[in-house]
């Protein structure tokens, strides 16, 4: 929470200034020589997009989230909603975009070392805790420490659920351990900032992914073949498209948020209820991700756009479909980014030491993974976001190699909701005995 007001709290104000830093993005990136040809040679635009609303929060013109007092002195909890509607509307409207032209059997065949690759990272977060909190109890004991409710390894709890499936797990593991509420703000920061440079870190890397492929000797023939399917199919349909066509592409794309939206309201609700009434407080916690009406609009949107990818909607793609599609991707981008205030990394050195710990922990086995099974670095990326950043992210990564991939980074963060609270569970059994011997 930003305890000073930003300069500009206008979500209306704040979305043109986003809309101007990505436009400021394209237009240096399509540059064909001088500085920022060799700039964009070395860092990607989709990173830019991400870190210029970064920046714009670290000098307090925007904020994610404010405190005013009004004038009789009372603490008022302020917002944007940008993120919110972006990762509610804009995001579901973009999978379905994307994924009309997917080629689902191409998907499949892209083979057994993508879910290899996700698996890897969801391990390297269930280690990564206990080891985190071994390592930096050696050099400060009080920062692993608490006892009951305000036990850091109860808090860390939440970091696993979040890390592994995202925020319906995350909230599970809140429940399940009783960290002290009080304190948990802090953890959502550390979420928050750990997630947020590591995604930039594979931003990064996407810019480099030919020379990271050729380090890890990696076989990319089947993500190549997809592209080219998805590439020579848009060929073949391409055309300059009409208001027609630029109008039905908005009907489909926001008919199906509109009706995920739909569905959503009733299967979280139905299943919430369901789930609240099974006795065993591990089993209720394990499903709760079933009660949480994000996880059913990401998944009824992606279904819906799969069985249009069977008609022909499909065609729509060379009307510009997946460009469209990429449009909202970057303004999620934006809006992602504006959460991340660079000064506040420093404010609490203690808990962002065992999450960058912990995260590099993650990282390191999913490069020893991919080097020993010759796995792209889209595998990587994905499988890591799928479990860190899930189906808000997953996909911004997986689009960024080629918007026709979009839908494996969404495919897999489902998974993630699925085995989310379990095996932060199982994370959070190492990290108890991790504390206890610290």
């Amino acid at each position: 929470m930003t305890e000073s007001i930003p300069l500009i709290t206008n979500d209306t104000i704040v979305f043109g200034l986003l809309m101007l830093a990505i436009a400021f993005v394209f237009y240096t990136e399509s540059k064909t020589s001088g500085f920022w040809f060799k700039f964009y040679k070395i860092v990607p635009g989709l990173f830019m997009a991400y870190m210029l609303p970064a920046v714009f929060t670290t000098l307090g013109w925007i904020a994610p989230d404010w405190e005013r007092i009004t004038y009789t002195g009372a603490v008022v909890q302020e917002s944007s909603n940008l993120y919110y509607v972006t990762s509610r509307y804009l995001l579901p409207a973009a999978l379905v975009l994307m994924t009309l032209s997917i080629d689902l059997k191409a998907v499949f065949n892209l083979g057994w070392k993508a879910l290899i690759m996700f698996f890897t990272g969801t391990i390297g977060i269930v280690i990564g805790g206990p080891i985190a909190i071994l390592l930096i109890a050696m050099i400060s004991p009080e920062t692993v420490g608490g006892i009951g409710a305000d036990a850091v390894w109860r808090g860390l709890s939440t970091l696993a659920g979040s890390w592994i499936g995202g925020g319906a797990n995350q909230t599970a593991m809140l429940e399940i351990y009783g960290y002290n509420p009080k304190l948990y703000g802090g953890m959502v920061f550390v979420d928050i900032v750990v997630a947020n440079i590591w995604m930039a870190l594979l931003l990064i890397g996407i810019g480099k992914r030919k020379r990271i492929n050729s380090w890890l000797k990696a076989d990319t023939t089947a993500i190549e073949e997809l592209k080219e399917r998805v590439s020579s199919f848009t060929e073949s349909v391409k055309r300059n498209p009409s208001l027609t066509d630029l109008m039905i592409m908005v009907g489909i794309a926001f008919g199906t948020v509109s009706f995920a939206h739909f569905g959503a309201g009733y299967l979280a609700p139905l299943f919430d209820n369901y789930i609240s009434g099974i006795e065993s407080t591990t089993a209720r916690n394990i499903f709760t991700f079933l009660g949480s009406s994000f996880f059913w609009m990401i998944s009824i949107s992606t279904l819906v756009a799969i069985a249009l990818s069977f008609s022909k909607a499909k065609n729509y793609e060379g009307a510009g479909a997946s460009k469209f599609g990429s449009v909202f991707i970057y303004i999620l981008v934006a809006t992602i980014g504006m959460k991340m205030d660079l000064k506040l990394i420093f404010d609490n050195t203690g808990l962002i030491a065992i999450g960058v710990v912990w995260m590099s922990i993650h990282a390191l086995l999913l490069i020893l993974v991919a080097k020993l099974i010759k796995a792209p670095y889209f595998f990587l990326a994905v499988g890591s976001q799928a479990n860190v950043g899930g189906a808000a992210s997953a996909p911004i990564v997986a689009s960024a190699f080629h918007p026709s991939l979009a839908t494996v980074g969404v495919l897999l963060a489902v998974f993630g909701y699925a085995i989310g609270t379990v095996a932060a569970i199982g994370c959070t059994i190492l990290m108890t005995l991790a504390a206890a011997t610290s």
